[in-house]
């Protein structure tokens, strides 16, 4: 093992000592009483089976028949989400097959913030994962299951999912893709066009075309933002069956994956004899792995808030700086867009998640003695699943790169590190990706222009007054002044005077999501400006410098001038409409961005 790796595991595990004993004792206490239906009054058991066929309620009623909860994120508004329609007949065939019962126990929302993005929807999205967690709780109270399938996949889906299911990590899990849609309209033509379209040189039935070119079909999203980070990252802390993130929906592989991981969820089950709960599967060995494995990937930055939030539903105390201090020694194997052409469909043919474990393990920087849903070792996520005959077999996968413009052995990477910088300054902290950000563009030193919103600054855009350097300090945007939706729409413009030749940098207590790009980005910025951080007294015309390569972010303001200088208030907060105005109890409550932006930071710290 690299020692790197072995030294942030090692002062993980410390930091975590008396919040994973806690969190184990708690899952333990739960398991050991066997089966809860068996628990259950009556009536209460009664109510539980009514609306099942008399073959189902026969087997709830003997407890060595798994029964396995399905939660389900289908909607038809995520393309990823639609296959998932027929999903659950599907699992409870299988399950009737083997003598196991399968229940929708629930269903959690799922927003698409590709929907929302630059609307007042956006504003909703963080707040999602939250809703999403508590929705897996209450589809589990039930308490008559032995284990549970998940089906989700985007953005704050699967991480709010997980963090639902790890209260419940007493039960075995599985979690199921559907795999992303097939390849349409390159991610690079595509943001052609809104940059010409941002400049005023296409017409919007020449971005409407483009956009609905690319997003075509039933699947993912072919870029590698924050839905395909997720899948990527399931399958790393074995969480997937092996090889089953980026096969295409509606395919007979995809079919038999489904069906697979339908049989061996029950095999996980004190029932199946393999008994395996998802909490004590997800340790901070596999948590160190999934952060390796962003790191090689160039993934999404959300997953700076998502991972630290994820970690502490299993007691783990998991920090940025754990994350900066890993990414200065795990190399960049990826290129896919946004930080470079290809889609995931492209990485997936040159050899995938196979070959990417295969070249982390070798080299050192994965934990391979984990325990995954397969069984433990994480070797065995080097192989890819075929079909021989009507049978899926899993076979080793490719021993080299097939396109090393997409993916490269770990002994000729793209960069030798990872590409995540902790910023750190007078301005407080935030991070920045600067995998895709050119090194010519990572140090930019030039006046603020500061903006309290995303369509002021697309307004002034327009009107000519950003052809200069500068820094756009977006603020007010962070997860307790409106809950930190996307800033997206920032990427066209910038973009478009960056290639003009001008210094342009973004500094922001928002967050750019998985589709950050060549702009340098100092995001998540805490203290954020709402509760009296420095980024609430910058004022237009400061000279601030952003420098990715050290991590410097500064405002270049005397000390005693900054002191003397009021806190600005923000013009519009607390704006109604869209459902926001339910959520203010919950924006109120939420941790900083360092701390996952989580509303169940504080509590589930006062556990232990």
């Amino acid at each position: 093992m690299h020692p790197r790796v072995l030294e942030v595991t090692e002062r993980l595990i410390e930091r975590s000592r008396a919040t994973r004993q806690s969190y184990l004792s708690l899952i333990q206490r739960a398991a050991e009483s066997g089966p809860q239906r068996g628990h259950l009054q009556c009536a209460n058991f009664a109510h539980g089976v009514a609306s099942c066929d008399s073959s189902d309620k026969q087997r709830l009623r003997l407890m060595d028949s798994a029964n396995v909860a399905i939660v389900t994120a289908y909607n038809d508004m995520l393309s990823a989400h639609q296959p998932y329609a027929h999903y659950p007949e599907r699992i409870k065939q299988v399950l009737r097959d083997i003598g196991s019962v399968g229940q929708v126990a629930g269903g959690v929302p799922a927003m698409c913030d590709g929907v929302t993005q630059g609307e007042p929807g956006m504003e909703l999205a963080l707040a999602s994962r939250e809703v999403i967690a508590l929705s897996t709780a209450i589809a589990l109270s039930h308490n008559m299951f032995d284990a549970a399938l998940y089906l989700g996949i985007c953005d704050k889906i699967v991480p709010g999912l997980l963090m639902g299911a790890l209260r419940f990590g007493h039960l075995p899990a599985v979690f199921l893709p559907s795999g992303p849609m097939l390849s349409g309209l390159s991610n690079k033509e595509k943001a052609d066009v809104r940059q010409r379209y941002a400049e005023g040189k296409a017409s919007r039935d020449e971005l409407l075309e483009s956009e609905m070119k690319a997003y075509h079909g039933a699947g993912t999203c072919t870029f590698y933002g924050t839905a395909n980070t997720n899948q990527m990252l399931m399958e790393v802390m074995g969480l997937h069956l092996p090889g089953s993130s980026f096969v295409n929906p509606d395919t007979p592989l995809r079919h038999l994956l489904t069906d697979e991981a339908t049989r061996q969820v029950t095999r996980l089950t004190q029932q199946g004899g393999q008994f395996m709960p998802l909490g004590q599967l997800v340790d901070e060995r596999v948590i160190i792995n999934s952060v390796v494995a962003l790191h090689a990937t160039g993934g999404s930055t959300n997953h700076t808030l998502h991972l630290p939030a994820m970690a502490q539903a299993a007691g783990i105390q998991l920090t940025w700086q754990d994350m900066a201090d890993l990414s200065e020694v795990v190399p960049s194997l990826t290129r896919v867009y946004p930080n470079g052409k290809a889609d995931i469909n492209h990485f997936q043919a040159a050899g995938g998640v196979a070959f990417l474990v295969r070249e982390l393990l070798d080299a050192g920087l994965l934990h391979e003695d984990v325990e995954t849903v397969v069984g433990r070792g994480l070797r065995r996520y080097t192989q890819e699943p075929f079909i021989d005959g009507e049978q899926l077999v899993w076979r080793d996968g490719p021993q080299q790169s097939l396109d090393e413009q997409i993916l490269r052995p770990a002994t000729n990477p793209f960069s030798p590190e990872g590409g995540l910088r902790v910023m750190s300054g007078n301005l407080g902290r935030g991070v920045m990706k600067v995998s895709a950000v050119a090194p010519e563009h990572q140090v930019v030193e030039a006046p603020a222009r500061v903006f309290e919103d995303q369509q002021a600054l697309a307004e002034a855009f327009k009107a000519g007054e950003l052809e200069r350097d500068f820094v756009a300090v977006v603020r007010f945007q962070g997860p307790r002044s409106n809950g930190m939706p996307e800033l997206h729409k920032l990427t066209p413009y910038l973009g478009v005077l960056q290639d003009r030749g001008f210094k342009v940098a973004l500094v922001t207590d928002g967050r750019m999501s998985g589709a950050s790009g060549k702009v340098p980005a100092a995001i998540h910025l805490c203290p954020e400006a709402i509760d009296g951080g420095i980024l609430a007294k910058v004022q237009d015309g400061d000279l601030i410098r952003v420098d990715g390569q050290k991590g410097i972010l500064e405002v270049l303001v005397d000390t005693a001038e900054l002191e003397r200088r009021p806190v600005i208030a923000p013009s519009h907060l607390g704006e109604i409409g869209c459902g926001r105005e339910l959520f203010a109890f919950m924006r109120a409550a939420f941790s900083s961005a360092e701390q996952g932006a989580s509303v169940f930071t504080a509590s589930l710290k006062s556990l232990h």
